[in-house]
């Protein structure tokens, strides 16, 4: 069976396509897959599958490495976005795709760029069910009081403005206990951030993955807390493994600028097929 493994700033995902599954692709076989020893290694795993709507070109799911599925990536988005018209599944600049949190619809700008409409970002969610309308909240970790942004856009972020410790803070120590805090029965991502005008430096703590290079909807989440405090729009958001360009309108509905490109293709072998159709669950 064929994949592809693409990166966009770092993030990268293996990308399948659902006719080729002889069997579903559940949590364990997510888990191997990306495992770096024992599987491909990567940060997800892109599943995309012909719709039978009309309106939409592919659906789109994406699973985590430890098995659970997210309801959205941007940087994995761009990447789908950009296989989808490199392999003949379009041959439109502007077209939609569907994916747990919804449609998106991209447009192509580039050999290997692409601006997404990720939808209307919002304060309330039921990812943070106890929050007031701001999403405005508190909670601990690490031993201390953590001021945080509650944004939902196709997942939930918790948005952090942190200030000159960024580069300080030990991510690690402190994802862990927010990503599962009570507060967020459905988990959520985590971003760090510095504010500086129209840019935004930030770390990202992605829920299922631990801290990673950059995230779509982590710098999106970003973005849209540093408007809501009164950055203009548009917003460079500055990642460990680059930038991405957010703007945000009045509605708060965010669109992502960013590249992908693909590293390698390859074929799983037969010994690996055979062990991942014995796993259950």
């Amino acid at each position: 069976m064929r994949f592809e493994k693409w990166q966009a700033l770092g993030n990268d995902y293996l990308i399948l396509e659902q006719e080729n599954l002889p069997w579903e692709l559940n949590p364990k076989r997510v888990e191997w897959l990306c495992d770096p020893h024992f599987g491909v290694g990567s940060d997800g795993v892109l599943l995309l599958s012909r719709s039978e709507d009309p309106e939409f070109v592919a659906g789109l799911r994406i699973f985590n490495p430890d098995g659970s599925e997210a309801e959205l990536s941007g940087n994995g988005a761009r990447e789908a976005i950009l296989y989808l018209r490199r392999h003949g599944w379009t041959d439109e600049d502007t077209f939609a795709i569907s994916t747990v949190a919804g449609p998106i619809v991209p447009e192509i700008t580039g050999e290997l760029t692409c601006a997404v409409d990720m939808g209307k970002a919002s304060t309330t969610s039921k990812d943070f069910p106890s929050g007031g309308a701001d999403g405005k909240g508190k909670l601990r970790s690490a031993g201390r009081e953590w001021e945080f942004q509650h944004v939902s856009i196709g997942n939930p972020q918790c948005a952090i403005v942190v200030g000159e410790e960024l580069d300080q803070l030990d991510l690690g120590e402190i994802g862990p206990e927010i990503e599962a805090n009570e507060l967020f029965p459905n988990r959520t991502n985590v971003s760090f951030l510095a504010i500086d005008g129209d840019r935004v430096r930030a770390r990202i703590f992605e829920r299922g993955v631990g801290e990673t290079l950059s995230s779509g909807t982590g710098a999106s989440g970003a973005a849209v807390t540093a408007h809501l405090l009164g950055a203009p729009s548009p917003i460079v958001v500055e990642l460990e493994g680059g930038e991405l360009e957010v703007e945000i309108g009045d509605d708060l509905a965010v669109r992502l600028t960013g590249w992908a490109e693909p590293v390698y293709a390859g074929e799983l072998s037969p010994e690996l097929m055979t062990a991942l159709g014995e796993l259950d669950g």
